[in-house]
């Protein structure tokens, strides 16, 4: 398995631990559940760390440009961006 895919994998991932984080959260928060926050906050943690480090691999090794590796750092923070940053640019 390449690198472009090995990303993609991660993406995907790490978006569905942001999801999961949110439901998290809420446990936390609104039904006093702190256990499963930390559980997926580790792994969200993980994600995105892993996320992080193939846009540097890929910003340093595959020569991508700057502005393309900022944008794909900024949308791992917004809901869903990672879904559609894979979609957009790591399938191309």
């Amino acid at each position: 398995m390449n690198a472009k895919k090995q990303f993609q994998i991660i993406a995907i991932a790490e978006g569905f631990s942001w999801l999961g984080l949110l439901v998290t959260m809420y446990l936390k928060y609104g039904q006093d559940l702190p256990e499963p926050n930390r559980v997926v906050g580790y792994i969200h943690g993980f994600l995105f760390m892993a996320f992080c480090f193939y846009l540097l691999y890929f910003l340093i090794e595959e020569k991508w440009p700057l502005k393309k590796c900022l944008l794909l750092f900024v949308l791992a923070f917004l809901p869903f961006g990672t879904f559609w940053a894979e979609k957009r640019y790591l399938r191309a």
